[in-house]
């Protein structure tokens, strides 16, 4: 069974463009990684837990350090990451400061394998990215996400 995340894409609206919230990941190995490596918040799913929208949920706030705003989510299906992990996604409206986002924090050995610990924000930068940066700084195979959510606010716009 491959492993399992799930996430929120929050997106909003300025002066009539789309813009969509990307986190980047903290710590030693993504430091000097910008394009390519960005991602929605997301995490883990717990074993047994089949509640993935909870989990969406729990890990936007861990992430951004804001729960998700109460509007309605849009279900953006799944995909599958480049290691195999699958990722379910609900994309949700809301304008959370960038300013006021916080992360919380992992423990890894650092140096790798020196037994040490060291603690490391899980994500260390938030950006509001309109769709075509976002395409440049998301992970590849997250990309189909921002398709997804365009696809869906066009057909709830109605014909143009």
């Amino acid at each position: 069974m491959p492993r399992t995340s799930a996430g929120i894409l929050l997106y909003r609206h300025r002066d009539g463009v789309l813009e969509v919230l990307l986190v980047h990941p903290g710590g030693p190995f993504f430091g000097n990684k910008d394009l390519g490596n960005w991602s929605i918040p997301k995490g883990e799913v717990d074993a047994g837990d089949p509640d993935y929208e909870q989990t969406a949920r729990r890990e936007f706030l861990e992430e951004v350090g804001h729960p998700v705003p109460s509007s309605r989510l849009i279900d953006l299906g799944w995909i599958r990451q480049k290691g195999g992990k699958i990722v379910y996604a609900w994309a949700i409206e809301g304008d959370i400061d960038t300013a006021t986002m916080s992360s919380n924090f992992i423990e890894i050995d650092w140096p790798p394998f020196s037994g040490r610990k060291k603690r490391f924000p899980e994500v260390d930068k938030w950006v509001y990215f309109g769709p075509d940066e976002a395409r440049l700084h998301i992970k590849p195979t997250q990309a189909p996400l921002l398709d997804r959510l365009e696809a869906a606010l066009a057909a709830a716009a109605g014909p143009a």
